[in-house]
């Protein structure tokens, strides 16, 4: 018998001073039971990052995922179905992005594991034509002290300045800081 998904639900209240982006947002997770806390409290810190100001263009949502590999976790669709923006989390192979960047308008990478830097280094030369590829790197401790605010329900604030998201919760409070590997052209 197949494990089914375990639901999360997140109230999200954003203030990004950086990007003027404001709101509160519902948030539904289904954790698949073979992703982390760690993961899956990237993919809404991700949506917290990434979200638009509006909805003029599609909304932001989480995909199918770790259930359909051939959609990333989080995505933004325009109202034709056409990828907007496609965000990866972890580590994914360079053909797997080329091919996301021949899909989508932007794309975006946030790894978190500490060997980040030795897979970066492995395909960021095999990335050169990749003119609206954004490659992040939240560092590993920040994203485990996110993981221990995981919960069921959970009520989010993020405020995000000079680059740097704030987050705190019922249980506890954390700072992340995400270091800019490669940026996209505009």
């Amino acid at each position: 018998m197949a494990l089914k998904a375990t639901i999360h639900k997140a109230q999200l209240q954003l203030s990004d001073m950086d990007r003027h982006v404001y709101g509160e947002h519902s948030l539904t997770v289904a954790r698949h039971p073979s992703e982390t806390d760690e993961r899956m409290m990237l993919r809404i810190l991700a949506y917290a990052l990434h979200v638009p100001a509006d909805d003029l263009r599609g909304r932001l949502e989480f995909s199918k995922g770790l259930s359909d590999v051939d959609e990333p976790p989080l995505w933004q669709l325009d109202l034709t179905g056409e990828v907007v923006h496609w965000i990866e989390l972890g580590q994914p192979d360079e053909r797997r992005l080329r091919q996301a960047h021949g899909r989508a308008e932007r794309v975006t990478v946030i790894s978190y594991a500490s060997s980040t830097p030795v897979w970066w280094s492995g395909i960021q030369n095999k990335l050169q034509r990749t003119p609206r590829l954004a490659v992040w790197q939240i560092p590993a401790d920040q994203a485990q002290a996110l993981a221990a605010l995981a919960e069921r329900g959970m009520q989010w604030q993020v405020s995000i300045q000079d680059g740097t998201a704030y987050v705190s919760t019922e249980k506890g409070a954390v700072e992340i800081t995400p270091q800019l590997l490669k940026e996209a052209e505009q």
